[in-house]
């Protein structure tokens, strides 16, 4: 078992399905973790190496801190290419321009494990603080997203009375 940040990953699952064991990291988000680490899609948590779990552990400790994915523009379907006298500093200087376009990295805000759960508590507390409908729903440890009460309530009053009152 490898111990990443307080959290186990079991060593016989794949690396991309282990990462969803971090509570705010689902399949896609492994997904592009793994892209990112270049961790292969088959590979195995046992066969990680030390440095790409420390590469792992360094990232999801601090995701915005860390070094930003080399981004290099595609051609789009009206691209013309400039002719071949076009000397090369300018090229280069074009090829600047359209990289430094403006491209949010999805994984730069990633919130795992308690700053995840400190945002949901926070919404479902700035909900009741509103007195929304789903906020007063939250309150009486009720189901909020529409489901049936008069039976099987009783997963949902368990939930919102343990963990998502303020």
């Amino acid at each position: 078992m490898v111990h990443v940040l307080g959290v186990q990953l079991p060593d016989y699952q794949y690396a991309r399905f282990a990462l969803t064991a971090f509570y705010g990291v689902g399949h896609k988000t492994a997904h592009r973790l793994c892209a990112r680490l270049q961790i292969h899609d088959k590979c195995k948590v046992r066969s990680l190496t030390p440095h790409q779990i420390t590469e792992l552990a360094a990232f999801l400790s601090s995701p915005s801190t860390s070094t930003p994915i080399p981004r290099f523009p595609l051609a789009t379907s009206s691209y013309r290419p400039p002719p071949a006298s076009t000397p090369l500093a300018v090229l280069k200087e074009e090829t600047k321009k359209l990289s430094q376009r403006a491209w949010a990295d999805p994984l730069r805000n990633i919130k795992i494990e308690s700053e995840a759960r400190r945002v949901v508590k926070d919404n479902i507390a700035h909900q009741r603080m509103i007195g929304s409908y789903v906020g007063k729903r939250h309150a009486m440890g009720l189901p909020v997203r529409g489901q049936n009460t008069q039976n099987n309530a009783q997963t949902a009053k368990k939930l919102n009375r343990v963990d998502r009152r303020g």
